[in-house]
């Protein structure tokens, strides 16, 4: 299947589910590791590469996977942070990283955007839950990694494009579809 052919059953399932805008929803797609801003008429309002886990999808807690299914943003964190502000534990540092190839620290940078599992004994409830395994969409100064499966659960994006996705939301609640 083609990005397009996953986008057109993402959007069914995204309206079905009762997501009528006003606001972009999300869609993760792994098979080609890009996260695609759909508007409420389906029509790609953006399309970003990004990097899901090293390994590969799945909802168990300390899977180091990246979650799949129907989710919706919980949290945005790091409003009016400057580009590659490092936080731990949600909280900015007074540091900034904007590139790096040491990823044995698995930064997290610029933006985040927390998610919360929206299906029961899939993506949320015990030994599964999004919320609680702390899986965000973030920026990340690994730059060389985007494109390929690299994290350890999280989706990791470009600080610039976490950047403009925290602005086109505005506020959480939208939905996020991840899809293998």
């Amino acid at each position: 299947m083609t990005d397009q052919d996953h986008l057109t059953t993402a959007y069914a399932t995204l309206t079905s589910s009762g997501w009528s805008g006003p606001g972009p929803a999300l869609v993760v797609l792994g098979a080609s590791q890009m996260l695609y801003a759909l508007h409420p008429n389906g029509r790609v309002r953006g399309r970003f590469v990004i990097s899901t886990a090293a390994n590969g999808f799945g909802c168990r807690e300390n899977s180091y996977q990246t979650p799949t299914g129907l989710h919706s943003v919980s949290d945005m964190i790091g409003a009016g942070e400057p580009l590659g502000r490092l936080f731990r534990g949600r909280q900015p540092l007074p540091v900034r990283v904007l590139e790096s190839e040491d990823e044995t620290q698995d930064y997290i940078t610029t933006r985040i955007l927390r998610l919360r599992g929206a299906e029961p004994g899939v993506n949320q409830g015990p030994g599964v839950d999004s919320f609680e395994r702390y899986i965000y969409i973030h920026g990340t100064p690994y730059l060389e990694r985007l494109g390929i499966p690299a994290s350890h659960g999280c989706i990791r994006m470009r600080g610039q494009h976490i950047l403009t996705l925290f602005d086109w939301l505005k506020s959480p609640g939208a939905p996020v579809l991840i899809l293998p």
